[in-house]
């Protein structure tokens, strides 16, 4: 894992330079939004599990991008992912009253958690569970578009080049 920001770009860039590695299906797509709404969750869950994990984006960068891009999406949206967090924590044994405190949320219903509330717990999930978060995304591909951090659009720029590229 790279030591600083200026290390991390390099790698970024250099990976960049060397093709990505990601591997996108053989279809054909015309922008993200097309590409959310036909891909399979398992393709969509390949590819962000490869850009959007601790090692590649440390949590501190994506922890401030996670807060920005769910207060963007819908509340409706917002709600969903905050439901699916949870679920899957619940799953783990982690219950939602006990991660309210631990994450010093003002609630734990999803249908009244506020933006900054859900990105906590995404900010959570992102370190502390990675394929957790993996999972909501490709359920909640949305979200994606609305994360700004200049590396994460260097990644998302390169899959869109690849598949853009195919037509």
């Amino acid at each position: 894992m790279p030591n600083t920001n200026d290390d991390y770009k390099r790698q970024i860039m250099n990976d960049l330079a060397s093709g990505s590695k990601e591997t996108l299906p053989e279809k054909e797509y015309d922008n993200f939004d097309d590409f959310a709404q036909k891909s399979s969750k398992e393709e969509r869950r390949n590819i962000f599990s490869n850009i959007f994990n601790p090692e590649k984006v440390p949590a501190a960068q994506m922890e401030p991008e996670l807060q920005k891009a769910i207060a963007s999406i819908k509340p409706n949206e917002r709600d969903d992912v905050a439901r699916e967090f949870f679920n899957h924590l619940k799953k783990r044994g982690l219950s939602d009253r006990d991660l309210e405190k631990q994450l010093g949320l003002s609630t734990h219903n999803p249908n009244r958690m506020k933006s900054e509330d859900v990105g906590k717990l995404a900010g959570f999930v992102y370190h502390s569970h990675p394929d957790i978060f993996h999972d909501v995304l490709a359920d909640q591909p949305a979200l994606v578009k609305f994360l700004s951090n200049p590396l994460v659009g260097a990644a998302l720029g390169a899959i869109a080049a690849k598949w853009m590229g195919k037509k």
